[in-house]
Formats: structure tokens, sequence, C-alpha cells
């Protein structure tokens, strides 16, 4: 029988308190008339996808442009968004410069950066975690639904100073506006989109609506998403057990005005999806296994626009989350995932000092994880973790330097096992050179480090979904990274091109190595730490050819390829492949049309006991036209999916040998604004 999910009295009693500390002020900001709106306010409606190192990155504390920042961002939005959503954020982000997409079927994918995945890249909602299981074993997908995004943005490289030990990766940070922190642009806003694909016979629906009252002092919101999706064809047969139905929504409210906000959502998450590495075998007896996904998530917002004594703003949040899945075995429980979770976050910039201008930030969770069943194998374990820190930049005319540090206390402690106490330290500087209008410079310098994660530590037991015997290792000591880059940016009327090279060296990088021994009929996996180094390329240019009466042309290539070595040698198992691609785009007044190719390289570069990986080249094409009536917008799109049905295996899937991606499909809908 499934655990009831109830709302945790820690949480009641976190929310109560800051509901308290901030009610007060804005039940005057609140009454404030929303005229002045900023024009970042909250607004749903059709946006054009223009040049996005201008959009705003709400993951930096001092909301700033990705052009301004010297770390390496990426951001989705507008149009752009529109043509990158897929079942998954790992297919959605997946095609950016840097950025791969993890792959156990079509309802799991969970975004790679720069090779590095699971543990070491953080997945945020409104910037904090999404608190799932998505990190202890690769069929397990992240509760967070990417059609319901207004903007995702990536942090590329070591992103532990603002998120702590599990970004040393980077951060997917998925911005969904489900508590307003500013007026809207009109009284009653929204958006809605159905569509069909044919290579699954799927179909998915959402809607969203933001409304204010007369004043726009209060802001209501709601959204959902249906997702249907039967056993996707493929060029080599139906792909068997792959289906996907998902169901998710939630509401919000928040009094807005000019001091600041304070809001409260409320979300259902419910995600019920194949497993195609065990699809069953009825002559055998074997039944298929799906997961079963159900979370809630709670949480409450609040922020001071105004100044007060050295500080020039304030936000704090907190979520608790309730989260458990079971993985069945036809209609018999198998194994039970939980984990409840608490997380809060406290940010304040101040005041320009000497020149400076920053942040100080509080940070921390609680979180109870348990898995129940014959194939639980990683025992109870709770984790509490804080930090403290602090992010300051300086502006000298072109010059700006950026610099952090931070510091976390983390411990876990398994069921029945000694506690481990860990205390990462990230310290971060970054060189940002404008040295005119067109070029910019940045140079990053980053020492993170990372606390081992339960299922490293602690895995010891048959783990079906690695097709492998997993075995931890209590005694793993922090993971350190030291990483350099350099990046280089152009943004001429004619051109456009930016590209980064860097280079991580790990102390002690914990990784799953494959013993090449056997226990109970599977391959021994386990949790080892050994020095590496990983360096690689990114690279990403748009020419703009022609803008005329038949409309603008635009051609884009990129490009990415990482390498990752032991310092011992050899290679580290399940690297994701080097790519290039290109696409033509075409606008012209309501109508906009691309084609693109990706090549995703053959993958030989592998580790002891690991298979090389077939390259392979993924055809695109994307159509669609807008038009305006009255207070709507419509736009009719069609979209289409690896064209020349090629057989593509991910080379870092588990699966890559029996699982892979779907083939030749095409998704065609129709979206609203208003």
């Amino acid at each position: 029988m499934s655990k009831p999910i109830v709302v945790s009295p820690f949480a009641r009693r976190s929310a109560l308190a800051l509901a308290l500390s901030l009610a007060l002020p804005f039940g005057q900001a609140a009454a404030q008339d929303a005229a002045g709106a900023s024009p970042n306010s909250t607004d749903t409606r059709h946006d054009k996808a223009t040049s996005l190192d201008a959009v705003v990155v709400t993951a930096n504390p001092l909301k700033s442009s990705a052009e301004d920042l010297a770390q390496p961002v990426e951001v989705l939005a507008g149009e752009k968004l529109d043509e990158a959503r897929g079942n998954t954020l790992g297919e959605t982000v997946g095609k950016l410069p840097g950025v791969q997409s993890s792959n156990f079927g079509a309802g799991v994918g969970r975004p790679i950066i720069r090779g590095l995945e699971g543990a070491r890249v953080a997945v945020m909602s409104g910037g904090l975690a999404t608190q799932d299981v998505s990190t202890v074993s690769q069929d397990h997908n992240v509760a967070i639904e990417p059609f319901l995004a207004d903007q995702i943005e990536v942090l590329k490289g070591p992103a532990t100073l603002l998120y702590g030990s599990g970004a040393i990766g980077g951060v997917v940070n998925v911005v969904d506006g489900r508590i307003a922190e500013k007026p809207l642009d009109q009284t009653v806003s929204g958006r809605a989109e159905i569509r069909r694909s044919t290579v699954d016979d799927g179909v998915t629906g959402m809607a969203r609506v933001d409304a204010s009252g007369a004043d726009g002092a209060l802001v209501l919101h709601a959204d959902g998403v249906y997702r249907n999706k039967d056993d996707y064809d493929t060029p080599l047969g139906r792909q068997r057990n792959s289906f996907v139905d998902t169901k998710t929504g939630a509401l919000g409210a928040s009094l807005v005005g000019d001091l600041g906000f304070l809001g409260f959502s409320a979300a259902r998450y419910e995600d019920k999806y194949g497993n195609p590495g065990e699809p069953g075998d009825a002559e055998e007896g074997e039944s298929p296994v799906h997961i079963d996904m159900k979370q809630n998530r709670f949480e409450l917002k609040g922020g001071i626009n105004q100044e007060f004594g050295i500080f020039s703003g304030l936000r704090a949040s907190i979520a608790d989350t309730e989260y458990e899945h079971t993985e069945f075995e036809g209609q018999e429980v198998g194994t039970r995932f939980l984990n409840d979770a608490t997380e809060g976050r406290l940010e304040l910039t101040h005041k320009p000092l000497a020149g400076w201008v920053g942040a100080i930030g509080l940070q921390g969770f609680d979180r109870k994880f348990q898995a129940i069943g014959e194939e639980a194998f990683v025992p109870r374990t709770k984790t509490r973790a804080g930090g403290l820190f602090l992010t300051e930049q300086r502006d000298w005319d072109a010059l700006k330097l950026e610099l952090g540090a931070r510091v976390d206390k983390v411990k876990v402690t398994p069921d029945g096992g000694n506690k481990r106490d860990f205390t990462p330290v990230s310290l971060s500087a970054g060189l940002l050179w404008k040295f005119n209008e067109a070029w910019r410079l940045s140079v990053n310098l980053d020492r993170a480090e990372r606390a081992p994660a339960e299922e490293e530590l602690f895995a010891h037991g048959l783990h079906a979904a690695t097709a492998s015997f997993e075995i931890g290792d209590a005694n793993l000591r922090k993971e350190r990274a030291d990483q350099f880059e350099v990046g280089l940016h152009y943004h001429g009327a004619k051109f456009e091109a930016k590209v980064a090279a860097y280079q991580t060296r790990f102390d002690g990088f914990i990784y799953l190595v494959d013993t090449g021994e056997v226990e109970e009929d599977s391959p021994v996996r386990q949790w080892s730490q050994a020095d590496a180094k990983f360096t690689g390329f990114e690279g990403e240019a748009i020419a703009h050819v022609f803008d005329g009466a038949a409309g603008k042309f635009d051609v884009r290539v990129f490009g990415d390829t990482v390498r990752a070595k032991l310092d011992s040698g050899g290679n580290l198992p399940r690297i994701a492949p080097g790519r290039f691609g290109g696409e033509l785009r075409w606008n012209a007044d309501s109508w906009r049309a691309s084609l693109g190719a990706t090549r995703y390289l053959k993958q030989d570069k592998v580790a002891a006991n690991e298979t090389p990986t077939d390259g392979y080249t993924l055809v695109d094409a994307h159509l669609a036209y807008h038009w305006d009536a009255g207070n709507l917008g419509y736009e009719l799109f069609l979209d289409g999916n690896n064209l020349t049905d090629q057989v593509a295996r991910v080379h870092t899937s588990f699966l890559k040998d029996s699982v892979v991606l779907p083939g030749r499909g095409v998704d065609f809908g129709v979206r609203v604004f208003f």
C-alpha cells in the first residue's frame, strides 16, 4: 500500500515563520497600483526568440543577463523553447552546446553537462532542488515538466558556489512563474497547446492561466499538463515497454507590489512510464516493469525590492517535497522509493561597498530517503546540509571581476551504519573583458568540492537499472574539481559566435567501475575514486545571411567535445560523444521554418569492459505559422524528428545495446496565447 503524502510539520512551521516575517510590509505593498509594472513582469504571451544573451538569468542572485556573466550560461525562452520542448527535461535542453541527455527510454532524460551527470548536475525549480531520486538510478526521471517552463537556464561548469555540493558539474534551473514576483502586464494572460506525435501515437496537452484583480495586487496562477504516449517506433521495430503517461498541475497565489512579493504554490506531479530494458517475456512468465511516480510540492517565496540598512533587496524561499515511486513487475509491487525533503534559501543583495556589489546567502535542506523491496540496493538514509555563500562583483569600465566563496556542512546517516560528515568548500574567480562593442573575453577559475551521494557511499545489492550488482564505498572522501576556462564571444550585426575551452582536474573523481566480476549472475560494478582530467571545447556561430522581402535567413553551426581520462591511464566510462551540427532558419512575418542536422560521433574512447558506440546523424525540421485575432494569438506548428530514420544508440545509457532512440516521426499541433 502506498504511503500517503502529507505536508510535514517542519514545512508548516517553516512556512509560517517566513510568512510572518514578510506579511506585514506586504500588506501595504500589495495595495499599490500595478501601472508601473516592469517590462520583466509575468507575461505568458507569445515571445520572439531574439538575442537570448539579453535574457535575465534568475539563477544568479544579482539577476544579471547572460552576456554580463563570466560563467557560461545558456538560456531557452520564447520560440526557441517552444521548438525544443520534449517529453523530458534532458530532451528539451539536449541540443544546447555542451549539453546532452541521458536516456532510459522515452520516460527518462536527465541533463548531461560537459560529460558530467547524475549527482554532479543540480536540477532546480525556481532556484530550489526538485528533490526527486533521479540521481540515485538511471531509470528514475526528473520530477519536472518542461512544457510548463517559461524559461530554462543552464549554468555550465562548477556552480557549487550558489547551489552547493550537487552542482559541481553545473545547474539546470527551470523558471515556471507559479509564484508571481511582479504585477502582470494584463489582467488575464495565458497559453495553451495541444499536439499529436506519430512515432508513438501520442497526445500532449497543456494550459496555463495567470490572472489579477483590478488593482493588480493579487496574482493567481493555474497550470496543467496531460501526456499519453504508446510504445514508440524505431527503425528496428517497436521499442517494447516505452510508453509514457504523465499528469501534472499546480496552483499559485501571490501578493505583489512596489515593496516586493509574497506567494505560495502547490503542485502535483504524476508520471507512469515503462522500462524498455525489462519489457517482459510472456513465454518465460516475466512481466514488463514500469514505474509509477507521484510527487507533492509546496513552495513559499517572498522578496523585498526596497533598500533597508546596507542591503538593496531580499529573496527567501522554502519548499517541502514528498516524493514516492513504485517499480511494478506487471501488477506486482517490486521496489518503492520514498524521498521527503524540506529545503530553504535566503539571499540578501547589498548596496555598493567600495565599488563592489554582491549577495550573501544561506541554503540548507533536510532529506529522508528510503528504498523498500527486494531490489532496494541503497539503505534508508538521512541527509542534512547547510551552506553559507558570498558572491561579489566590481566593474572597471570594460572589465568586470567576479569573486565568490562558499562553505557547506553535509551529514549523511545511513540506517544501521556509521554517519559521514563532510565540509565542502568552493572558491570562484571570473574576469569579463569587453574590449569593444562586439567582442568580449571571459576567464574563469574555480575550485569546487562535492560530498559523495548516498548511493555512492552505501549501495550494496542488485540494481536492475544498471543490470549489475552495485557496491558502494562508505570510506569515499570529498571529490574536488579545479577548473580553468576561457571563452570568447563576438556579437556583430551580421555574425555572432562564441567558443569556450576548459579543463577540469578532479582529485578523487567518484565513478562506477566495471570490475569484470560476476555476482548473482550479474556483472559487479563498484563505486571507486581516482584522479581524472576532463578537457573540452564547445562553440556556436550564427550568420545572418539575408534580410529582405523574402524574410530573414540565418545559418547556425555548433559543436562540442569532451575527453575524460584517468590520471593513472585509461578512460572514464559512459562519457557523452563529441558532435557537430548545422541549421538553416527562415523567418518571414508570421512564418518561421528550420532544417537542421546533428552528427554524433562514434565513441570509442571507452573504459575497461565497456563497448564502443557507433555514430549517427539526426535530421530535424520545424515549420510554424502565427497569427493574431483580437486578443488571442494562434500558432500552428509541424515538427519532424529523425527524418532519415537512423538507428541511434545513446552511449551514456546502460541500455544502449537493447534500446534505440525513436525513429522517424512528426509532431503537429496548435498553440494559443492570450
